[in-house]
């Protein structure tokens, strides 16, 4: 068999090189890109606004607040469908999942209630009537508490075991977003009405007030192992870190608009911001320093990071021809 000419070989074994280094080089990028999406799960007929999510590990199951579908959808993560949903709410905001007890609370902005739902058919389980435009729901395991912010100002305090509101900590405007501190149980709430994020004292109950120069603040998350809150305030569109102790501003950063969720991914030391203008923002969190910024849908604003299974999921509303679906990211290394 004739061989062919030494300078077609070594042409060949140049071209061959240049493909390896440049195959070399996407797998470099693709492995250092923050977040990569690797699925989109529709929801099926679900028209208007989406707002927060909760999770159940156990089962594997994402819960959706259809909020505009006076729904809540649940979805099986591994099989990526639908498996049931919850219907006749009233304008779902927030939602919570109890595992201790297998229960899950959603709060209606439409009447003010939070009514909880349990069992492998999340059959009604209860309901508590607080009054008007019931918000976000956080789970306190460490004090077997769930926490519901609702109202002109208010955050409740339940007890799932016997279903009722035991405490009540008054606030000078309708709460946003909040986070509680597991290690001391000190709670941190927005209140963009007021200009101010609220810092609630366990032991007192009574609430501290440190005023912000931003408007807007809406979403909060907290590093612990760094002792700061995490805010991002919507006019001007901007993240803020303070510090746990006093409020103290430790650094600041422009971000996308329209935020409404904001998560600290403590094991890459990473800060996601989802927002409703069809972003997603990446912070180092060591330096605030945004490190990628990646187009979604606009009005996509709401998500729910899970470290326990290293994903982000977005909920992505329907807009022209993009149907209903929650889009899940995968974080790089």
């Amino acid at each position: 068999m004739d061989r062919p000419p030494r300078k077609t070989t070594r042409a060949l074994a140049r071209v061959l090189a240049l493909s390896l280094a440049l195959a070399g080089a996407c797998v470099c990028a693709m492995a250092a890109e923050p977040l990569a999406l690797e699925a989109k799960i529709p929801l099926g007929k679900v028209e208007g606004r989406i707002d927060h999510m909760a999770i159940d590990l156990a089962h594997r199951r994402l819960f959706v607040a259809e909020l505009g579908n006076d729904s809540v959808g649940v979805v099986d993560v591994e099989a990526r469908k639908v498996v049931q949903r919850i219907g006749r709410l009233r304008t779902p905001q927030g939602l919570g999942y109890l595992p201790s007890l297998d229960l899950l609370f959603v709060a209606n902005a439409g009447d003010g209630s939070v009514r909880l739902y349990g069992g492998a058919q999340y059959g009604e389980a209860g309901r508590l009537d607080l009054g008007e435009d019931a918000d976000n729901v956080r789970i306190d395991a460490g004090v077997n508490r769930v926490l519901v912010g609702y109202g002109a100002g208010a955050i409740a305090m339940i007890d799932p075991a016997s279903r009722r509101k035991v405490v009540e900590v008054p606030l000078s405007a309708h709460p946003e977003s909040f986070q509680h501190d597991p290690d001391t149980h000190r709670i941190y709430v927005n209140l963009p009405d007021a200009r101010a994020i609220a810092a609630i004292d366990p032991a007192t109950r009574k609430a501290t007030l440190w005023p912000m120069q931003a408007g807007g603040n809406f979403p909060m998350a907290l590093r612990g192992a760094a002792q700061q809150v995490v805010v991002v305030f919507r006019s001007p569109a901007r993240l803020g870190v303070f510090a746990m102790a006093d409020g103290a501003s430790v650094a600041s950063a422009e971000t996308c608009g329209d935020a409404d969720d904001v998560f600290a991914d403590a094991k890459r030391e990473r800060i996601y911001v989802s927002c409703g203008d069809g972003f997603l923002d990446v912070f180092d969190a060591k330096d605030v320093r945004r490190i990628a910024r990646i187009r979604t849908v606009v009005g996509a604003r709401t998500s729910l990071f899970v470290p326990e299974l290293d994903r982000l999921f977005l909920a992505v509303r329907a807009n022209g021809s993009e149907p209903a679906a929650i889009w899940v990211f995968r974080p790089g290394s």
